[in-house]
């Protein structure tokens, strides 16, 4: 695997997004989505404040489409 950097703005994001790596939802066609109840579950147990969980589900959304174009061309 290779090394990447990651802004600072996009930490949080980043983070989430590797907590939940296990939550996708999967179709015949491979993954479709993370499993939001999931997502929202860890905010909550990382004890993330609700004012920040919106902007922070915002960019882990952008990530997500992104990991699922990745992961479509393994398919």
């Amino acid at each position: 695997m290779d090394d990447v950097e990651v802004w600072p703005d996009n930490w949080a994001a980043f983070r989430l997004l590797r907590d939940v790596q296990t939550q996708w939802r999967v179709g015949v066609g491979g993954p479709t989505g993370l499993d939001y109840p999931s997502v929202f579950a860890l905010m909550e147990f990382r004890g993330i404040p609700p004012d920040e969980r919106g902007p922070l589900f915002d960019d882990l959304q952008v990530m997500e489409v992104a990991a699922i174009g990745a992961m479509s061309k393994r398919f």
